[in-house]
């Protein structure tokens, strides 16, 4: 058989992908891992009970916003990484931004507060289990993402597992905001980053095994 006749048997039951349909197949994923990362926050952690009030102020929002931009520009990178051709990435560096926006807000904070409380606001009163309730929770959304996957065709496995768990790491922290009481940028800066950290890099480890097709 001759190589052009191949290639149209091969492509003669194939139909057309839907515009945006890789991008969809991931928000879905995304979505229902977040549902149960909520869940986990409502039942395990307890919502923080003065989340009405806390959601009027600047604090707040600045962790969402945070959180929900990095999450975004992840995706941006996730969904690229979801397809066979893949080679160049564009829109990489949109991540660097959520995150020097934070740091120039923690600066700020850092000029109006007196050095000897520089320390108590660093670590707030949750150091010691933000990062690793983060990770936790990003377990169930990167699950999500993986079974996006599935019908999907990565190439670069290491990088897309370590763009998915940076995706996930930073949606579990905005769902994690539901229950932080921590109203410190530095804070947010340093240990939530971290918990998103740590799900980029068990995206990245266990990428190149759950991945393969």
């Amino acid at each position: 058989m001759k190589t052009d006749d191949l290639i149209a048997d091969l492509a003669r039951d194939t139909r057309p992908v839907r515009r945006g349909a890789v991008g969809r197949r991931i928000a879905t994923g995304l979505v229902l891992g977040a549902l149960v990362s909520a869940l986990l926050v409502t039942f395990w952690m307890g919502i923080r009970p003065d989340l009405g009030k806390a959601m009027r102020g600047f604090s707040f929002w600045m962790k969402w916003g945070y959180t929900a931009s990095l999450t975004l520009a992840a995706l941006v990178v996730t969904v690229q990484l979801a397809r066979p051709d893949s080679d160049r990435l564009r829109g990489l560096w949109l991540t660097a931004i959520p995150i020097a926006l934070l740091a120039v807000i923690g600066i700020l904070e850092l000029v109006r507060t007196p050095p000897a409380d520089w320390l108590a606001m660093w670590l707030g009163h949750s150091w010691t289990s933000c990062p690793w309730r983060v990770l936790t929770l990003a377990v169930p959304i990167f699950a999500g993402l993986l079974w996006s996957f599935r019908q999907l065709a990565p190439t670069r496995l290491r990088a897309t597992g370590a763009a998915a768990g940076l995706a996930a790491g930073a949606f579990a922290a905005t769902v994690y905001c539901l229950h932080c009481p921590e109203v410190s940028a530095i804070f947010v800066l340093s240990w939530y980053s971290l918990g998103i950290l740590l799900a980029a890099a068990l995206g990245a480890l266990l990428g190149p095994r759950l991945l393969r097709w």
